[in-house]
């Protein structure tokens, strides 16, 4: 689609100009209105000035009309004292969200290419990525990664967002790396903890184990043993107890023989000197035999009740006599062993909580890998699906490529060069390249880029800085 009238009037600093469909370069000093040329027919399609004054200076109204040889006609106008007019026509109908129509017919870069070329590398780069054509929307995001995440501006271009999802310095990177540093620090704390623990250890065994249950039984086998234990000793003893308990009765009698003899004695001895008492003292006399019976007897019923008594206890004893000692060394062994096993409980748990947490962390950072690498490559799967408008335009890295060189690469003539295959790129678009300020440009690259766009096919509207103090337009074609 070329243009086959431009028309101006009152608009920035032009009274009335009009173009045909030739491509022409606009000459003279500065604010004879060359540029105004050009900010003009980039208001007709944007509806967007920089300017603060849009109408000529003096006037109520602005006009631009571009019809071209499709059919299509732009009639644009900006007003002061009334609402704007606008009325885009295809074949003499009405077009229908015409502001949106006008935007499918050009690239930015068509509307100032040597601006391109002053661009930083970033803005190079998502220039061109704007020009790969893929539908997609945050549903596509979401379907593709499950999320749509917070950190990543949706405003760039698709390509441009997964490289964002995919670089070091997104969150997706920097939370794996938290993670896969806590999955070490927690490993490290699993294999301290892991070293005290006994290998093929038994947690539910040893939690459930009844330890009181086993002291219980413990202690009745350790009574039962003792019992047999004193039993013997008590036997062993016999004969010795019943000794003594003779001797303890011969004793008692013994000296109660001696203190009587002596009691007599003394009596004798006084009876000389006590004439008025020996008929007491000789029924004294009398009476010390029966005493010293009841001495006998008291001391004969005290060994018998020691001896009966000796004789119950051997008794109990004699249950015991014949009985072996259970063995409890297993047992023993088993409640060692079950207190050993026991005092790692807690540690155990603690492990296994830890190692729960790990198996989280590496399924989580294996999902953040997963959602990186989908990053990494679904843009060479869009690319494949995807309208590509300039030859040999790949991306690697979220970075475009022409002919395997980033666009910083290139020099100046060709990056405007690329400017003309952007304005090829779509072939139901506008086929014209505005370039103000082409004395910028070397001569050699202004030559250049003029023809190549008539190589291709390409109307421009070229301005140039000269010494010139009228605005003259020459024609190139």
């Amino acid at each position: 689609m070329r243009t086959t009238k431009i028309k101006i009037k009152n608009l920035f600093g032009i009274t009335e100009t009009e173009l045909d469909g030739r491509s022409v370069e606009i000459t003279g000093a500065n604010g004879v209105g060359k540029t105004s040329v050009i900010d003009a027919f980039r208001y007709a399609l944007t509806n967007q000035s920089d300017r603060s004054i849009i109408v000529h200076e003096g006037e109520k109204e602005g006009e631009i009309i571009i019809e071209t040889d499709t059919g299509l006609s732009i009639d644009r106008r900006k007003r002061t004292e009334q609402a704007d007019y606008k009325s885009i026509k295809e074949n003499g109908r009405e077009v229908m969200s015409p502001e949106s129509f006008l935007k499918q017919l050009f690239s930015p870069l068509q509307l100032d290419p040597v601006a391109f070329t002053l661009m930083s590398t970033k803005e190079k780069n998502r220039a061109i990525l704007d020009l790969v054509e893929f539908d997609w929307d945050l549903n596509f995001i979401n379907e593709k990664f499950g999320e749509i995440p917070s950190w990543v501006n949706y405003d760039q271009n698709i390509l441009e967002v997964l490289s964002d999802m995919q670089a070091e310095n997104g969150e997706w990177f920097k939370e794996r790396q938290n993670i896969n540093r806590d999955i070490r620090n927690e490993t490290a704390f699993i294999q301290d903890i892991a070293k005290d623990i006994p290998e093929h250890y038994q947690a539910d065994k040893w939690e459930t184990y009844d330890l009181g249950a086993a002291y219980k039984k413990l202690e009745q086998i350790k009574e039962h043993n003792s019992r047999i234990e004193r039993a013997k000793l008590f036997r062993s003893n016999y004969d010795a107890k019943l000794r003594k308990l003779e001797a303890d009765k011969m004793i008692a009698i013994s000296s109660e023989e001696k203190a009587i003899a002596a009691e007599r004695e003394s009596l004798f001895t006084g009876i000389e000197r006590m004439k008025a008492e020996i008929k007491a003292s000789e029924e004294k006399i009398s009476g010390l035999a029966g005493k010293l019976e009841d001495k006998k007897a008291l001391a004969e019923s005290r060994y018998n009740e020691a001896k009966t008594k000796l004789d119950a206890d051997m008794s109990v004893a004699d249950e015991y006599m014949d009985k072996q000692p259970l063995d409890c060394t297993e047992l023993q062994n088993e409640i060692n062993d079950a207190e050993a096993m026991m005092r790692h409980l807690n540690e155990y748990k603690r492990m296994k909580d830890m190692q729960e947490k790990v198996e989280k962390l590496q399924k989580t950072s294996e999902e953040y890998t997963r959602k990186i690498e989908l990053a990494r490559v679904l843009p060479g799967t869009i690319l494949e699906n995807a309208h590509i408008p300039i030859e040999g335009l790949t991306v690697k890295d979220g970075i475009p490529l022409i002919n395997g060189l980033p666009v910083s690469n290139l020099s100046e003539g060709e990056q405007l060069s690329l400017c003309v295959d952007v304005a090829l790129s779509k072939p139901n678009g506008l086929q014209i390249i505005l370039i103000d300020g082409t004395e910028k440009l070397t001569s050699e690259n202004r030559e250049k880029l003029y023809s190549k766009c008539k190589e291709k096919g390409v109307q421009f509207i070229a301005t140039r800085t000269t010494d010139d103090t009228e605005m003259k337009v020459a024609y190139l074609e």
